[in-house]
């Protein structure tokens, strides 16, 4: 066990000392926010009772993004609220970490002195650690690393979800794009070893886990660092071996480096799921050469043809930038042409905005707010559009759905369950009178009756309704009574009814 997981922070004489992680980016992010959960509560600390909505922590972690629009703002003004209720709270710690700490370094602490500990991307081990120091020295500690120290999945975890789970391959990213800071925030690539990637699969299906997601900065160039081109398809297929896991993912990849053996692994190993993230940016040759993309358009339609082919019912989603410097009425119709091919699911849409650090901060031709909107305007309503044509495809078919916790704002009026299909689409249930209540992490079978653009939705009658109970339901169920003392596994619940799985600490006064 390393020295930063041993550290213990001192608890208060009725209560541990609580904490809360509040995250702001990608799913790297998330995953980095569960081990610094792990952490904190490997020191001794407890989280925050989901009850005490209202109040605040007596640690406050922020893990940061410094991709999307506004990052730091949101930073900033958080700290601020923060401000007041810390100079009330003798004892309270507020710490920062993440990508935008990686950049900004000693400006947080110049902007906020309030703060009491600055970590990077490389050393999130260390927080426990400097928050200790920070309690003895009685001032501000900051470590930023330039390289990784120890690979996060060595560290403790909170897994935020016992039925699924996240699991890095690798860290850091090899390429150049010029919109993008993350390889200047998260290194070069760095591959763990198949091995270990596997144990730590197994350990998580041994917890109960049926389905996991497979991570990195460019997830399909795993192998690279230890010389094995072909390294991802292969794991992809030792995924297929292990008993017990029912579905895999990955994201994200990059098309540059999507071979066809991926493609083949992804046909041939039955639990890994019809679903592919392939992100686009743009649509443009020319855009796309300006933003160091080693592909073109014909070559990313390419690759979708061949996944088609081979998965003819695969889900396949994307990321899209508009408005990138230079990008002219021209190459913004590419674009289009090219979303209008593709035929994507769901697309994630972002308006570029200057990164500072960026080659593209730079690049003449930044292109005004108005006419960015405009665009970005027209590229949303064509997705949404093909969105729903694709999903209304699916209408009377029948679908698995994995449960999840998240029930959809809607749920008090329509009394519909959530939970994801296959191909990762979302699906909002009913359960038909007299049906038992699935539990988050087992896994109904029902036809799709009614289609939107973001979601599907199944009203089925009891002739139509399956339910398999699974391992991952027992997981949940075992979790919630180690919490909060719910019914043990075996029990059930009425239809109908929600379990919450609030924690039964003592509200602080």
């Amino acid at each position: 066990m390393t020295e930063q997981q041993t550290v213990s922070i001192p608890e208060t004489e009725e209560l541990p000392r609580t904490y809360e992680v509040r995250t702001f980016g990608c799913q790297m992010n998330v995953h980095d926010s569960e081990r610094l959960s792990g952490l904190l509560e490997d020191a001794g600390l407890s989280r925050k009772p989901e009850e005490l909505k209202d109040g605040v922590a007596d640690v406050v972690v922020f893990n940061t993004c410094a991709v999307r629009e506004n990052a730091d703002n949101k930073l900033y003004g958080n700290l601020g609220i923060l401000k007041g209720i810390k100079a009330e709270r003798p004892g309270m710690q507020i710490a920062v970490g993440g990508c935008l700490a990686q950049k900004d370094r000693d400006t947080i602490l110049k902007k906020a002195p309030w703060v009491d500990v600055v970590f990077g991307t490389h050393n999130i081990g260390s927080l426990p650690a400097l928050l200790a120091r920070s309690e003895h020295n009685k001032k501000a500690e900051l470590e930023i690393l330039e390289s990784l120290d120890v690979f996060p999945s060595t560290l403790p975890t909170r897994r935020e979800s016992v039925y699924a789970g996240w699991v890095s391959i690798s860290v850091g990213c090899n390429n150049t794009c010029t919109f993008c800071i993350v390889p200047s925030l998260r290194g070069k690539e760095r591959d763990r070893r198949p091995g270990e990637i596997l144990a730590e699969i197994q350990a998580l299906v041994d917890d109960g886990a049926i389905e996991v997601t497979l991570l990195g900065q460019n997830v399909n160039s795993y192998g690279v660092e230890f010389g094995d081109r072909l390294a991802f398809g292969k794991l992809l297929r030792a995924c297929g071996e292990i008993e017990g896991l029912e579905r895999v993912r990955f994201t994200s990849p990059h098309p540059a480096a999507f071979t066809d053996d991926v493609i083949d692994a992804m046909a041939e190993t039955p639990n890994v799921m019809p679903q592919l993230h392939m992100p686009l940016q743009s649509g443009s040759d020319k855009v796309l050469k300006e933003m160091r993309r080693s592909y073109r358009s014909k070559k990313f339609l390419g690759i979708l043809d061949k996944v088609r082919e081979r998965i003819p019912h695969a889900a396949i989603t994307t990321d899209i930038i508009v408005g990138f410097p230079g990008e002219s009425e021209e190459d913004f119709q590419a674009t289009l042409d090219v979303v209008e091919a593709s035929r994507f699911s769901s697309a994630f849409t972002f308006q570029y905005s200057k990164r500072p650090g960026t080659p593209a901060a730079t690049l003449e031709g930044q292109l005004p707010k108005a006419v960015v909107q405009e665009r970005y305007e027209r590229l949303t309503a064509l997705q949404d559009r093909i969105a729903k044509e694709e999903n209304a495809k699916q209408l009377g078919r029948t679908v698995e759905v994995m449960v999840t916790e998240q029930s959809g704002r809607k749920a008090e009026e329509t009394h519909r369950l959530a939970g994801r299909a296959q191909d990762q689409r979302l699906v909002h249930f009913s359960v038909p009178e007299g049906a038992q209540t699935p539990r988050p992490g087992d896994l109904v079978t029902l036809p799709i009756t009614e289609v939107a653009a973001f979601h599907l939705i199944s009203d089925p009658d009891s002739g139509q309704y399956s339910l398999r109970r699974s391992r991952a339901g027992d997981a949940w169920d075992r979790a919630q009574a180690e919490s909060c003392g719910v019914p043990a596994p075996g029990e059930t619940t009425a239809a109908g009814r929600t379990n919450l799985g609030m924690p039964t600490l003592k509200v602080r006064s």
